[in-house]
């Protein structure tokens, strides 16, 4: 059996996916890898976000699962998301050593999560 590599897609299910791909095009200042009128794709990191209109359906099953997207700086996303009218979902939280956690709704009703992991700096030996 394989081992787990690690997070390759998230996809969200949109209801129109013309308006997704416009609200996405400017959250994540890009273009979409992939574009047609079924599926939307964007390269962010190592991960795909995908837009897809026929997983809307699936929503409601997937309750509570949240994806959570690396960010440099929480406080400056939430300030971001706001303005571009995402609802807050949840507050930010230190869910310990300075990992902060925060999700929103976008505006199609997906929970987007954002976490930001303080940078750790190599410890330095005294030899």
């Amino acid at each position: 059996m394989g081992q787990i590599l690690g997070l390759h897609t998230v996809i969200y299910g949109v209801t129109d996916i013309a308006e997704a791909r416009a609200w996405y095009t400017q959250l994540l200042g890009q273009k979409p890898t992939v574009d047609s009128d079924g599926y939307v794709g964007f390269r962010v990191g190592d991960c795909e976000l995908g837009l897809n209109p026929d997983a809307r359906s699936a929503i409601s099953r997937a309750d509570g699962v949240i994806a959570y997207w690396a960010v440099e700086d929480v406080a400056a996303q939430v300030e971001h998301l706001g303005a571009m009218g995402a609802r807050q979902h949840s507050d930010v939280v230190d869910v310990g050593k300075g990992v902060l956690m925060v999700s929103f709704l976008d505006p199609f009703g997906n929970i987007v999560g954002l976490v930001e992991q303080p940078q750790t700096q190599p410890e330095v030996s005294d030899q």
